[in-house]
């Protein structure tokens, strides 16, 4: 076998890998999409650069709230603002001024309408203050 061979070869392997795996996916995502019914969101948030390993996560279901540790608070107050994180109103907290990053990222669905959002915050004081239990992981 040539050199052009092999590689040809080897073009057409990783390209058939590579269909079997995005054919392998596309319905999964697809049934995890349809499959959760009412307003919900995956919720994480990584302390640190976005590097870091030090990320949490959990699905928050609205209908009836469940799967996070403040659930029903969480879904009080997004239910207030029609699904929008950013409209959540601010609390009026002091804060330290101590930069220490942490990431909110949220993905889902609210009242059939596709939710993505994410933000960094200076630390979690400033994320707690403006988007309230939504991202309060920790119980």
């Amino acid at each position: 076998m040539t050199y052009t061979s092999r590689t040809t070869a080897l073009r057409g392997a990783l390209l058939a890998a590579a269909v079997l795996l995005a054919a392998g996916q596309a319905p999964a995502r697809a049934e995890t999409r349809h499959g959760l019914q009412g307003d919900w969101l995956y919720l994480t948030v990584t302390h640190g650069d976005s590097r870091s390993s030090d990320t949490r996560g959990t699905l928050l279901l609205c209908d009836p709230p469940q799967g996070h540790a403040h659930a029903t608070e969480a879904c009080a107050e997004l239910a207030a603002v029609g699904g929008d994180i950013d409209a959540i109103p601010a609390r009026s907290v002091f804060c330290p001024m101590i930069y220490a990053p942490v990431t909110a990222y949220a993905r889902g669905e609210w009242k059939g309408r596709q939710v993505d959002y994410t933000r960094t915050f200076s630390n979690r004081c400033v994320m707690a203050a403006r988007t309230g239990d939504v991202f309060a992981l920790d119980g």
